[in-house]
């Protein structure tokens, strides 16, 4: 059984998360094979501040909005 864990900051709906869901299965069946009742998937809401990027917390990094890595 394959497992796929994305962690995130919170804020994501139960839809969102619903259709990421449906994609991160569609697409690991596709390329991977098996089943889709196989594949299991855990989300992980972590607070911005429990979250380190560069040696700085998140929630001063991005205190508004979601985190978007630079380019």
């Amino acid at each position: 059984m394959p497992v796929i864990k994305v962690d995130m900051f919170k804020g994501r709906t139960v839809e969102q998360k619903r259709q990421l869901a449906k994609v991160l299965t569609d697409g690991y069946v596709q390329v991977c094979g098996g089943k889709p009742q196989s594949v299991w998937i855990i989300f992980e809401d972590t607070d911005k501040s429990n979250w380190s990027i560069g040696g700085e917390l998140c929630s001063d990094l991005y205190p508004d909005q979601r985190a978007q890595p630079s380019k």
